[in-house]
């Protein structure tokens, strides 16, 4: 999946935001988020909020953003940030050089102190780090350790002095250059002129000059050697107007179809489409790119390992029915023995086979022999094998029964992972994260970091009624598990398909209140939706009292039993029509 990278343009435009609405202010708390990001708690006079910064490979970054999660954070470097820098003050944020993507955090002990620390963010792609230096600019932490063998070039390691990133040798734009001399270097050699503009001048990205190019109705795919005077007159007047709105600092943030763009092109299109915050706008578009990123992964993580698990009990439990099928026949072998003994006159030296009348029908009963054995041998070879295979069966339904229900188990799961098909918002990846660590603590899956001390559940699917009443709807065990246990009171109802994994739904009424026949079968038919049924016609849904609800002790998460039910059909179809409703 393609990000759409910080370039110089943005840094530009978040940073004047930051240095207009930040500085000064008191650094309160630091929490790194994951393995690339670190969230610096702001408070000023008027207001407090976050400081996200990245040095994620695909989506480096800085900007104001949502408050992180209360999770515990056990990453060195940010453990190693609150020892040196909590509690100071921000007072500065500087680029370290015009039309570098490096920045200069500036900390000091209060807001009229010089500054005695110094947190350098560099957005580079794929060599993106934060390092945090003294006053003396030597490291004292670092987000990534570039040792020697890695870089030969520019080393990174704590108690080395700080070097600034080697310096471009492109040109540097400028307001100053005339149309002749930009004409020239553009034209140089015969290629495209995005490439050209590219290669040439310093602070340009691809999706800058694309769109500098298309309003000014060129193609970027257009040879230099094409272009009419008009064009690369057009054109020049586009390279003039970003180059004034990075000194003016005049930014226009405007959400595209995937991505964004901080330059107002004077395009009615965009200018129509223009968002009022920037830091709003960026926050959201990398938070839900990279959440639909984790999603994607996670979730086909999750479905392999269900996958394979759920192949293998299910050859277990074919394996355990055939040996369950084969003690079947137990008591044809008693027979076999018990005809043998009382027929016993009847044998010969050397049959393989003897035909003897059944005790009640009289009907010839044809048993096989060993010729090397007499007849009561014979008959103890038929007892024993009855024995045994009897004993096959009281041995193997307990195993088939305790398959079965780790099968039920895992299909619940997997019809959790059905519904959770595509990210729309960040409550589907905690969702989704919450199966993966329930998979973790039921030794499906290896600890990898896991939170034992989270509380918070994420939220359920919750739906307004016709009567307007509420719908809740577990989207994973862990929420199923607390709807019914924890959530529901006296007067909700409680559904779940019949004999099928599903989610557990509340019809939550208010005090007093009774649902009618059509309030029923409205929840009816989610229930049906949200279970792994919903491509059926009709389902069997139970409905009951919460309290006619038991979770007996050592059951596994999501999985109960209930009583004094009735029986209602969902129409599964019915929901959908009425889900897209309330999309719309």
């Amino acid at each position: 999946m393609k990000i759409q990278p910080v370039d110089y343009t943005t840094l530009v435009a978040l940073v004047s935001a930051l240095q207009r609405d930040w500085i000064p202010s008191r650094l309160e708390q630091i929490y790194q988020y994951d393995r690339h990001t670190i969230c610096l708690a702001l408070r000023t006079l008027e207001k407090r909020d976050w400081l996200w910064i990245s040095w994620h490979p695909q989506a480096a970054r800085i900007h104001m953003g949502d408050r992180p999660p209360r999770d515990p954070d056990t990453f060195t470097f940010s453990e190693q940030l609150r020892h040196l820098i909590k509690g100071s003050a921000l007072i500065g944020i500087e680029f370290i050089q015009p039309w570098e993507r490096v920045l200069d955090l500036q900390f000091g002990k209060r807001p009229d102190d010089p500054a005695n620390s110094h947190l350098y963010v560099e957005i580079m792609g794929k060599h993106s780090n934060v390092m945090l230096t003294n006053e003396d600019q030597q490291i004292i932490t670092t987000a990534q350790q570039i040792s020697g063998d890695r870089s030969s070039i520019r080393p990174v390691e704590t108690g080395q002095p700080y070097e600034f990133p080697p310096a471009l040798t492109k040109t540097t734009p400028s307001l100053d250059e005339t149309f002749e001399r930009w004409q020239e270097r553009v034209s140089l050699l015969p290629k495209n002129i995005k490439n050209q503009l590219l290669s040439n001048y310093r602070g340009v990205s691809p999706l800058l000059l694309e769109e500098m190019i298309y309003s000014a109705n060129l193609e970027p795919t257009q040879n230099a050697h094409e272009l009419t005077p008009e064009n690369w007159q057009n054109l020049f007047l586009r390279w003039q107007f970003w180059l004034t709105t990075l000194n003016n600092q005049s930014f226009t943030a405007i959400p595209k179809d995937d991505g964004y763009s901080v330059i107002g092109w004077q395009n009615a299109t965009d200018l129509k489409n223009a968002s009022v915050n920037l830091q709003q706008l960026v926050n959201d578009y990398y938070r839900d790119k990279l959440n639909t990123q984790n999603f994607q992964q996670l979730h086909h993580q999750l479905q392999q390992k269900l996958n394979s698990v759920l192949k293998k009990l299910r050859q277990k439990a074919n394996t355990f029915e055939s040996r369950l099928k084969q003690s079947e026949g137990a008591e044809i072998y008693r027979q076999y023995g018990d005809l043998l003994m009382s027929y016993l006159h009847q044998w010969e030296v050397g049959m393989t086979e003897i035909s003897l009348p059944d005790f009640e029908s009289d009907e010839p009963v044809k048993m096989p022999l060993k010729p090397d054995k007499n007849a009561v041998q014979n008959a103890q070879a038929f007892y024993k094998q009855h024995q045994k295979l009897k004993r096959a069966n009281q041995f193997v339904q307990p195993l088939l029964d305790e398959v079965n229900t780790e099968l039920h188990y895992l299909e619940q799961i997997e019809g959790s992972l059905e519904q959770l098909s595509v990210y729309q918002n960040p409550d589907d990846l905690e969702t989704l994260q919450e199966i993966r660590e329930e998979l973790i603590q039921q030794n499906y899956l290896a600890a990898n970091r896991v939170n034992a001390n989270k509380k918070e559940i994420s939220k359920p699917h919750i739906f307004a009624t016709p009567s307007g009443g509420e719908l809740w709807i577990g989207r994973n065990n862990q929420q199923n598990d607390h709807l019914t246990f924890r959530v529901a009171n006296d007067y909700d109802i409680w559904l779940h398909s019949q004999e099928i994994p599903g989610s557990h739904v509340l019809l939550r009424l208010q005090p007093g209140m009774k649902p009618d026949e059509k309030e029923l079968q409205w929840a009816a038919d989610f229930a049906a939706y949200f279970s792994r049924a919903k491509q059926s016609e009709q389902v069997p849904i139970v409905y009951t009292k919460p309290k006619n609800v038991y979770k007996p002790k050592g059951t596994k998460p999501g999985m109960c039993i209930y009583k004094r039910e009735t029986i209602l059909w969902g129409q599964p179809q019915r929901a959908k029509q009425a889900i897209a409703q309330y999309s719309d």
